[in-house]
């Protein structure tokens, strides 16, 4: 799992690789995990877990654990923490919530519990952090102010992973140890931005209209109240990326139209949480399409508060430095900025394990193995896939080899052959991103194709 190793070339200062729209947005270092704030938007209960009926005098080695019903402040997505990375959980964990308002309790919930595969590369300072911690896929359960959950493990005890588990965890418990309910509160967005000079690509803010910028030059950088980048048309994005000062790699004319892209302003990021600073890559020479396992339980009007959620548990509970997608996509086919660092910028992830130098992730918000996705996510991710690529050299319905940082599918170091377009199952043995997304990324190859003309 994370005792996987993967080659690093991150950057960790901000005027490295000045490429275009360089998003402003850094901030002060994330808080530990397993907290909860209450001088910033939102909010996180981190609730311990005990063993449940029978199994008390076991302790943390009880192999039913969870919590009775119970009140709680506000909340809107839930997940389970524990201590050790290393450690996965092998069972089922399942929650029931109380709507807020109206006193109904939802009947039980699965939470994916195969999350482990999602993550930075242990190699590398955010995967070596002593605050990551184990989690489930976090889920969106709407706006709720009760809850009650149980964790039940299967088969016998764990083996001690290769490497050994961290200090103060066993291998001789059926559930890892330091099991934490978290209830995540998404909050509002914050009302300004938090910009840290020292943090930005430099160069002027040529939004043509309030709460928006448009232009796209490669000395663009979205003001601090731009709540989204507009759309180009083929021959403007073109002509603003493949200019002579332009720092991207020329491969005219196989370049989409950039799509419409709501900032992390305009989803309401609070920068404050995540880590300071910038990593990137040298490129990004293939896509990862992922599902964020949340469920599909949200409108369209409520997707900035689910990927605060998101962005609130990758960092505060996970122990992440910011979320660990790049891009995020809607069912109503919006595209919105991931992790923080510049949209055309080769910015590292933390998404696919083993894979995330020169690759970007895109996480489709929702469940998607018994469930379709919507035409206009299919076509978002083409059209986003068409043009990030594109700035890039990379063909749609091309090939390419990454190194593995090791998983299991491919040992640390073999030059593996991929998809441009690729599904998380592709680099790891996986579900993600659910069987009926992964059987159509085929289709958004193609449209991806299209549109950047070929």
């Amino acid at each position: 799992m994370r005792g996987f190793l993967a080659s690093s070339v991150g950057v960790t200062c901000a005027a490295a690789l000045a490429l275009p729209l360089a998003l402003p947005a850094p901030a002060q270092a994330g808080p530990s995990a397993v907290t909860s704030e209450t001088s910033v938007p939102g909010s996180t209960q981190s609730l311990p877990l005990v063993p449940l009926s029978g199994d008390r005098a076991l302790g943390a080695a009880a192999p039913e654990q969870g919590l009775g019903r119970r009140d709680a402040r506000p909340f809107s997505l839930v997940g389970v923490i524990w201590d050790d990375p290393g450690s996965e959980l092998r069972g089922r964990v399942q929650v029931r919530t109380r709507a807020a308002g109206t006193g109904h309790w939802s009947g039980w919930q699965d939470v994916d519990t195969h999350n482990h595969e999602h993550g930075a590369d242990p190699d590398t300072a955010e995967g070596a952090s002593r605050r990551v911690r184990g989690a489930t896929a976090p889920l969106w359960v709407g706006a709720s102010d009760g809850v009650e959950v149980r964790v039940d493990a299967d088969g016998p005890p764990r083996e001690a992973p290769e490497g050994g588990e961290r200090a103060g965890t066993a291998p001789d418990t059926p559930l890892p140890r330091g099991l934490h309910l978290e209830l995540i509160d998404p909050g509002g967005p914050p009302g300004r931005a938090d910009v840290h000079a020292a943090d930005r690509a430099g160069g002027a803010h040529p939004a043509t209209r309030a709460g928006s910028v448009r232009a796209g030059a490669s000395d663009e950088v979205p003001a601090a109240d731009a709540t989204e980048i507009g759309a180009l048309t083929q021959e403007e994005t073109e002509r603003a990326y493949l200019s002579a000062d332009s720092a991207v790699q020329r491969v005219k004319p196989y370049i989409g139209a950039r799509p419409r892209i709501i900032t992390r302003k305009g989803w309401g990021a609070n920068e404050k949480l995540r880590e300071r600073g910038f990593v990137y890559t040298k490129k990004v020479k293939a896509a990862f399409v992922h599902h964020t396992a949340s469920g599909n339980n949200y409108s369209c009007s409520q997707v900035p508060s689910v990927i605060r959620s998101i962005y609130r548990y990758h960092v505060v509970s996970s122990g992440w430095r910011d979320i660990g997608y790049n891009f995020l996509v809607d069912k109503c086919g919006n595209i919105y900025e991931g992790r923080a660092g510049g949209v055309a910028k080769a910015v590292l992830g933390a998404h696919t394990l083993g894979f995330n130098t020169n690759s970007m992730g895109i996480a489709v918000l929702g469940t998607f193995q018994n469930t379709k996705p919507t035409d206009a996510s299919l076509k978002a991710i083409a059209r986003l896939t068409a043009w990030k690529l594109g700035l890039y050299g990379g063909n749609p319905r091309g090939k390419t080899y990454l190194k593995s940082g090791g998983g299991n599918l491919y040992r640390k170091g073999k030059n593996v052959r991929l998809n441009v377009i690729s599904g998380h199952r592709d680099g790891f043995a996986t579900e993600c991103p659910g069987r009926l997304l992964y059987g159509k990324l085929g289709s958004a190859r193609k449209t991806a194709a299209r549109y950047q003309g070929r």
